[in-house]
């Protein structure tokens, strides 16, 4: 059987931390900031954990095999 490949696109947009979760960057905070009120964009500039079966299928993708 051959070997799985990582997901490229996940790997590079996602990060696992120490303890195993997966966090990722909010949407929308690149550009168009003009419109946007402050706290709004203050909001988006953090980081969201994923969680649950999301998190599971994401792992998979990033490292299959692991």
């Amino acid at each position: 059987m051959p070997k799985l490949k990582t997901r490229k696109s996940i790997s590079k947009r996602m990060k696992v931390t120490k303890t195993g979760k997966v966090m990722r960057r909010k949407p929308g905070a690149r550009h168009y900031k003009v419109h946007k009120s402050g706290s709004r964009v203050r909001k988006l500039g953090g980081v969201n954990i994923v969680r649950g079966k999301q998190a599971k299928t994401m792992l998979i993708l990033m490292a299959p095999g692991q």
